[in-house]
Order: structure tokens, then sequence, then C-alpha cells
């Protein structure tokens, strides 16, 4: 066999990422027959050694397919290895009697691994959530040829390759636009730059005195007036509130059914009644 066992480390590219690169180029890439065998002995018998080989043999071509996201900002490091999970995934998949290769197998998995971790890290505002975003998200960023915002009939030829309405290709290309800024300096800026952090120049209102007084204040009054408003109710009204809503342990309706021998349904009456009867209290 021509692939022989590799540490396990070599799955997560850390330190030297051209020492990795040139470590997984150096494994020997299995023909067909090496392949099937090995998938056959992990697919039937559970051959973890075999999984591990057909892993080994496959991460130049995780390498291969994470340089193409290396637009993205993020490391490239941990696109490789975000791409080994979908490479191991896809493995653990695969059966030798699709009669296809595992590299074409195992794209669809190694892309879709790289694509969820883009999108989680590449900025703290999320810029596609649903299926259709995620889907404009990519292909509008190779859609663009140039730096330059889309022309209209750019616009609209992009939304028709896709399937949507321009208004959606406009509103994706603007969030792709937008940067993401630190708020603290960053330990390489040096004094010249350090200053341009938002902590430097954003007012912190916490702090503001008469804004703590006011809050004080506020949630004093907040206070004497629920409790006002909870002495004006009957004593089961009022129980029934402060179990339900005040206590650290909250009572469930059942509890309270079960102390004051009614139905559920009836606890519920009185609390929505009693709710009701506060809120207009506070709000006079």
């Amino acid at each position: 066999m021509g692939t022989s066992l590799r540490p396990i480390e070599m799955l997560a590219p850390v330190g030297n990422l051209e020492g990795y690169i040139h470590a997984v180029n150096s494994i020997p890439v299995l023909t067909a027959e090496e392949e099937r065998e090995l998938a056959q002995r992990y697919h039937q018998d559970e051959d973890l050694y075999a999984a591990r080989q057909l892993v080994m043999a496959h991460l130049r071509f995780v390498v291969h397919i994470a340089k193409s996201y290396s637009g993205y900002g993020l490391s490239q490091a941990d696109l490789v290895q975000e791409g080994n999970i979908g490479l191991m995934k896809a493995v653990k998949r695969f059966n030798p009697e699709y009669g296809v290769r595992l590299v074409s197998f195992a794209v669809h998995w190694i892309k879709a691994e790289i694509h969820e971790f883009i999108l989680r890290n590449w900025r703290i505002v999320k810029v596609a959530t649903t299926k259709a975003q995620r889907k404009l998200f990519f292909n509008l960023r190779s859609a663009k040829k140039k730096l330059a915002w889309l022309t209209n009939d750019e616009a609209n030829a992009v939304a028709a390759d896709l399937g949507v309405e321009a208004k959606v290709v406009r509103e994706m290309e603007s969030r792709l636009a937008g940067q993401d800024t630190p708020f603290d300096a960053s330990a390489d800026d040096d004094d010249d730059n350090a200053y341009q952090a938002p902590a430097n120049y954003l007012e912190d209102r916490r702090a503001d005195p008469a804004l703590m007084l006011e809050n004080e204040n506020w949630e004093e009054d907040s206070n004497t007036r629920l409790h006002d408003a909870l002495t004006q109710l009957d004593d089961r009204s009022k129980d029934i509130i402060q179990k339900r809503w005040l206590a650290e342990s909250k009572a469930t309706l059942h509890e309270l059914a079960d102390e004051y021998g009614v139905s559920a349904e009836r606890i519920r009456q009185l609390e929505k009644n009693a709710m009701k009867k506060v809120k207009n209290m506070l709000a006079a």
C-alpha cells in the first residue's frame, strides 16, 4: 500500500503552514484500486486504519480547495482544518460502490465545512442566514470581477443568473462592502494609530452621575408603585402573582391549583385578572 501511517496531528495544520503543505504533498496519491480496497475495508469491516489512510492521502486536495477561499481574510490554516473535517465526514459516508473517486465525492463536504466556517467568522454581524442568502453570498463574490460597485446592468445580470431580485443582490453587495471595526486597539497598533479605536473616543455614559441618579430614582419609583399596586389586590391574587412572577423559585399553575383546591385553569384566570389590575394601576 502506497500510503504510510502519518501522525494524526497532520489533520490540524498548526505552526508552519508551508511545512504542513509540503508534508501533505509528499503523501502518495492512491490509485483507483488502492482507494477502492481501503474504502471497502472501512465500509464493510469498519477498519479505522483504512479510513485514516484514505483521509491522509486526500489532505492535499483540501489544501487546494482551501486556497480558493483565501480572499475572505481568514487564516488559511483554519480554512484547511475546517476542510479536513469535511474530508473526514466524506470518508465516513463514502461507499466504494458509488462508482466515483473519493475526491469527487468529498468536494461537497469539504466546501460545506469551509462555507460554514466563513459564515460564522467572516463578520461579527452575519451577512447570510438563510440558504438563499448563503448561495448569493458566495456566488456574488465570485461574480464581482472588480472592486467597484456593480452597475444596474451587472446587478440585473447577477440577479437573473442566481434567480433572485436585483434589490437582493444590492443588499448583499452592501453587506459584503461593510467592515467590522474592533472596539479596542490592536496590540500591534502604535500610538499614532491606537487613537482610532472606538474605545478611545466613544463616551461611556454608564458612569454619568446624572444618568445613574435618574436610573436609581426610576427603579425606586417603579418598585414603590408595584408594591402599592400589589397591596390593593386580594390576598389570593397577590399570593398568586408573587409566587408566579416575583419568587426566586416560580410556582406552576398546577402547584397553586393544588394549594388552593381549584383547577389550574381557574388559577390562570385569577392570574390574568390580577395582572390586568396591576398594569392598570401602574399606568394610572
